[in-house]
């Protein structure tokens, strides 16, 4: 008889946004006549930028021709797009990055979700909280992070990081130390941001400690402020302890398309195997690379024209986020980020629950937001907002959510 993953059924109810969709579901069948604007889940709205569909366009006519014709795509990604990304975003910023340490994949989604397999089971992992859902649950279907007590909604062999409004949702070092270090900055879910010497300090901390910080980086194009990393490479020591993710989701609208990419520098070793090699064995045997036509898309995003139409989008959600900012503080909400990041955070009214403000923001403004206690017991009585709507969607959210 056939067993299965049993770390699986140690998953507490269902995954957050397929909760979220299906509350919003019941309440739109039940309700037809309502316009819903949905300001939760963070995928994009704007098209993607001329530039890139011109690319597809021309990656898509090279397929029709046997001379042109691509199959499978090198398992860790064409060499144009590598080294444009070498060039674009860590030489051009000063960074000791090669193009061989860069693996391009489908995007950070995944690659979160999947670098805890080069890591031993007992490496405990420490995380923010609030955190990115996939970052625990996948250590979770992986065995690593022991038994979940639901009254405090957290694991036993999870160090948590609590991020609030006392520290400005900046994780301090815990007692405990830990094998592997989660962050990511821009901050999902509460649009925080690291100095740069913030983020030497943790670098200096995983070195001392021995620990790999796996850092998302997902949101890097919507930093603003001067001082502030796009990358942790720009930190000193930072090869020999952090592996990067990036997404093109973001920045470039790629939700739909799926790119992405990894660095693992291999300087990072373990008794004298680099976590290179690892995760070059991996990603060569689990992953088909991804298509010829969206890697040539993702080059474009790095083409001047490119660069140029991607800051207006990028401008263009940031205008929401200051519509949305601006809007529920004029209310008299507590809110949060939405400088350097998409998302706003804001704490829930007279003690509601993050659940409770939403059914109540869905029932009575019939907008969709995001509970701060999906993300971990340091979001309840939180909840987030994203940018990621239309303009005019989001003016007319924030108009509801103020009447209320």
């Amino acid at each position: 008889m056939f067993k299965i993953n049993d770390n699986y059924l140690k998953l507490p109810g269902s995954y957050l946004f397929s909760t979220i969709a299906k509350k919003v579901n019941e309440f739109s069948n039940a309700n037809p006549d309502k316009k819903i604007i949905r300001l939760g889940i963070g995928d994009v709205t704007q098209p993607l930028a001329p530039a890139i569909i011109e690319s597809l366009h021309k990656a898509v006519d090279e397929m029709g021709k046997a001379e042109t014709f691509h199959g499978y795509a090198p398992d860790l990604g064409y060499e144009f797009l590598r080294t444009t990304i070498q060039k674009n975003d860590y030489e051009a910023r000063g960074c000791d990055i090669q193009a061989d340490e860069i693996f391009v994949s489908d995007g950070a989604k995944s690659d979160s979700a999947n670098i805890q397999e080069i890591f031993s089971i007992d490496n405990k992992i420490a995380v923010c909280d609030p955190v990115y859902p996939v970052y625990v649950d996948s250590n979770v279907m992986a065995g690593r992070t022991g038994t979940y007590d639901p009254a405090t909604e957290r694991w036993s062999e999870v160090i948590y990081m609590p991020c609030t409004a006392d520290n400005n949702f900046a994780p301090e070092f815990p007692t405990e130390n830990p094998d592997l270090i989660y962050l990511c900055f821009p901050n999902n879910p509460t649009g925080s941001m690291v100095t740069k010497e913030q983020l030497q300090a943790w670098v200096d901390y995983a070195n001392k400690i021995g620990a790999i910080i796996i850092y998302d980086a997902a949101y890097e194009a919507y930093i603003s402020e001067e001082n502030v990393p796009h990358t942790i490479y720009e930190c000193a020591g930072a090869r020999t302890c952090a592996i990067e993710l990036k997404s093109f989701s973001k920045n470039a609208g790629f939700t739909g398309t799926r790119l992405g990419y990894a660095v693992v520098p291999k300087d990072i070793k373990s008794n004298g195997v680099t976590l290179h090699s690892l995760w070059a064995r991996r990603h060569g045997t689990k992953y088909n690379g991804a298509p010829y036509i969206i890697q040539r898309a993702g080059e474009a995003v790095y083409s001047e024209a490119g660069k140029a139409q991607l800051k207006q989008q990028v401008a263009y959600y940031m205008n929401n986020a200051k519509v949305i900012l601006e809007g529920l503080k004029k209310a008299g909400y507590e809110v949060y980020g939405g400088v350097n990041a998409p998302y706003i955070w804001l704490r829930t009214p007279n003690q509601m629950t993050s659940w409770e403000f939403f059914d109540y923001l869905l029932e009575n403004a019939n907008v969709v937001g995001t509970p701060g206690s999906g993300f971990g017991p340091s979001g309840e009585g939180y909840f987030r907002l994203t940018a990621f709507g239309n303009y005019e969607n989001t003016v007319e959210a924030v108009e509801r959510i103020v009447k209320l």
